[in-house]
């Protein structure tokens, strides 16, 4: 039996994770699991940044707008997708790429998820009327009065997880953190962690300009033809939930545009912090070379396949 390698790429968006996964994938000859939760929907392309068409073609991606944002789709069932793809790559080739901004999602496929019991789901969707009709600082606090141990983890400005959070709490009488950290699902591969950063000036500086390039590409009109349907989850995210304020006469486009920015550096540096937490993740400037990453992730294969 071969000893099998994922190669896991994180970062903050916008740092140039796609274009390092592609570069990889083709030095090893294999294909990318994308983890990034909001490149999963169909209906959002240019506001998600998903890979273009030249992109995609450099290399196999898997998990790039394969479901709707009409769909429920958790973090759980991108779990026992994602894990039988993986598996599946498996009996072709001996190392896979992961990569993708979303904490929840990578860490799925790497550690597993905590097992969380099944609640009712009236409550979750009570929870969304309440998020709908009081606000996001209403759910802030009764997390706060009811886990007060997640409230201090969590993205606060994040309402999904603010609502498995307390679906949770509200369902089983006891707080979500007493599910975190069980005993986990031991994977058959080695994960090979490897991070892109930069100077928070040059991450800020990359973001601004990818959003002035998603207005030039159409992001306007993309959230346009989408604000029917507003009121879903996934639509609930930087980039549109800013342009929606703009149709409704709540902001100038200017000011939508500045916001757009504003929250986008704000996720970034909530993604920085998550990441940085993970001790298994070996750094690298986006200044680095890209045979140095190469090495880098060598050099791990070799002493895994060298200690079996």
């Amino acid at each position: 039996m071969p000893t099998n390698f994922l190669i896991n790429i994180v970062g903050p968006t916008a740092i140039g994770k796609t274009a390092l996964a592609i570069k990889l994938a083709q030095y090893f000859n294999t294909e990318i699991i994308s983890a990034d939760s909001r490149q999963f929907f169909k209906e959002m392309r240019i506001g998600t940044a998903v890979p273009d068409a030249e992109e995609l073609a450099a290399a196999p991606h898997h998990f790039i707008q394969h479901i709707s944002i009409e769909e429920d789709y958790s973090v759980g069932d991108f779990e026992k997708d994602a894990m039988a793809k993986i598996e599946e790559l498996f009996l072709r080739k001996n190392i896979a790429i992961m990569v993708g901004g979303s904490g929840l999602y990578t860490r799925s496929i790497t550690e597993g998820l905590d097992d969380f019991p099944e609640v009712d789901p009236e409550i979750r969707e009570n929870l969304n009327t309440f998020l709908e009709k009081e606000g996001i600082q209403v759910l802030q606090q009764e997390l706060k009065d009811l886990d007060p141990d997640y409230y201090k983890k969590v993205d606060l400005e994040n309402p999904h997880r603010l609502i498995r959070a307390l679906e949770i709490c509200l369902g089983t009488g006891e707080t979500y953190s007493s599910f975190l950290n069980q005993a986990k699902t031991k994977r058959n591969f080695h994960t090979i962690s490897i991070g892109l950063t930069a100077e928070r000036a040059i991450i800020y500086e990359r973001i601004n300009l990818r959003v002035e390039k998603m207005m030039q590409a159409g992001l306007m009109e993309e959230a346009r033809q989408l604000y029917p349907k507003r009121h879903l989850n996934a639509l609930k995210t930087v980039g549109y939930k800013e342009l929606f304020q703009y149709f409704e006469e709540k902001i100038s486009i200017e000011e939508a545009v500045a916001e757009i920015q504003k929250n986008t550096r704000r996720f970034a540096k909530r993604q920085l912090t998550w990441f940085r937490k993970d001790n298994s993740i070996q750094w690298f400037d986006i200044a680095e070379p890209l045979e140095q990453i190469i090495v880098y992730a060598e050099k791990e294969i070799k002493e895994k396949v060298d200690s079996k």
